[in-house]
């Protein structure tokens, strides 16, 4: 039985564990598999990288009070962070990476920037 390449289907010459003819055709696979999980994951990076961007344009040195509107008028995307911190009173903090963001009353958060280890 003659074994046909997985991304074109022309016939294999050669070792008979080889999957495909070229390694073209052996990118071009590999590329359409990973294609739909890589577009997602950038997506995600994307708007993970802007919202940093805008935290670090707004904090300072350590913390400061924004209304909600400015920073959805910069682009922020408040559903993506990526990790929440809670404090010993109970307050829990959205990060992305560096800079976290606290909800308070009346549409305002507190930004702050962790310290370094």
């Amino acid at each position: 039985m003659e074994k046909t390449c997985l991304d074109c289907g022309e016939p294999i010459l050669g070792r008979a564990d080889k999957k495909f003819c070229s390694d073209q055709c052996r990118n071009n696979y590999n590329n359409r598999l990973n294609s739909e999980s890589s577009a997602v994951v950038r997506n995600v990076n994307g708007i993970l990288k802007k919202n940093r961007r805008i935290l670090s344009m707004l904090v300072p040195a350590d913390k400061i009070t924004v209304h909600k509107e400015k920073l959805s008028n910069l682009g922020f995307n408040f559903n993506y962070f990526t990790h929440l911190y809670t404090t010993q009173k109970g307050s829990t903090y959205r990060f992305v990476y560096e800079y976290g963001y606290l909800p308070l009353e009346n549409d305002f958060y507190m930004l702050v920037l962790r310290e370094k280890k």
